[in-house]
């Protein structure tokens, strides 16, 4: 049976796009897993070094949150590393298009990604689900392995320089590092008199639970992109 140009070119571009985003998504699920690997080493070795100088109380653990989640917690902050299941195109206004290995070809543009989250350890201690958390950092990586982060801090491979570095092990222990180090300084502020002074009589009822009060680093304040 003869088919159209319209109907050849959609079973081109399915045939095309599919083994292209399916690329993109083994190299990110492989090296998410290289960044299990590495946090686990991490708070292993930050575990012996300080061993014998820290408070027993303050915990460096990290957890395995199943296929596309991991948690390392660092005394009472949380960072959640989270791999997005989907592949990603970028906007026309991105910085991106600027870059020459992606306008010599478009198809190195389409990345997956690994977003890092900080959140306070106690909200997930005490199940405080309406607490804040914040995105502190996001690494792209595509279908060469090429990879750029935006986020605090992060300035190993911004997006200007996406093509000249392969993701490796160095490279996710600087963006850790980077990361963790944010976090300890993002310290949590108190909240402005005037935001605090009214609460209702739910936040009191079933014995004063903690989960009623809501909690972040920078509750009320702004929370700014500055040096993503």
């Amino acid at each position: 049976m003869d088919i159209s140009p319209l109907r050849a070119r959609i079973e081109e571009t399915i045939i095309k796009k599919s083994a292209l985003k399916q690329k993109v998504f083994d190299n990110t699920f492989f090296i998410f897993n290289e960044l299990k690997d590495t946090l686990l080493e991490m708070a292993s070795e930050m575990e012996d070094d300080m061993e014998g100088r820290i408070d027993k109380r303050v915990r460096i653990e990290y957890r395995d949150r199943g296929k596309f989640e991991a948690q390392l917690q660092i005394a009472s902050d949380l960072l959640i590393f989270q791999m997005h299941t989907n592949v990603f195109e970028f906007e026309t206004n991105h910085v991106i298009w600027e870059n020459p290995y992606v306008q010599a070809d478009p198809d190195n543009s389409y990345c997956g990604v690994i977003n890092i989250y900080n959140f306070l350890s106690d909200s997930f201690k005490f199940n405080r689900n309406a607490d804040e958390g914040y995105l502190i950092g996001r690494l792209f990586i595509n279908r060469e392995r090429m990879f750029f982060v935006e986020g605090k801090r992060q300035t190993l491979v911004r997006a200007k320089d996406f093509g000249r570095r392969e993701i490796d092990r160095g490279a996710l222990v600087a963006i850790l590092e980077a990361a963790i180090n944010y976090a300890l300084g993002f310290d949590l502020l108190l909240p402005p008199y005037e935001k605090s002074k009214r609460v209702t009589v739910d936040q009191f009822n079933t014995r004063m639970d903690n989960s009623k009060f809501i909690t972040g680093k920078r509750l009320d304040y702004d929370f700014n992109v500055d040096d993503i």
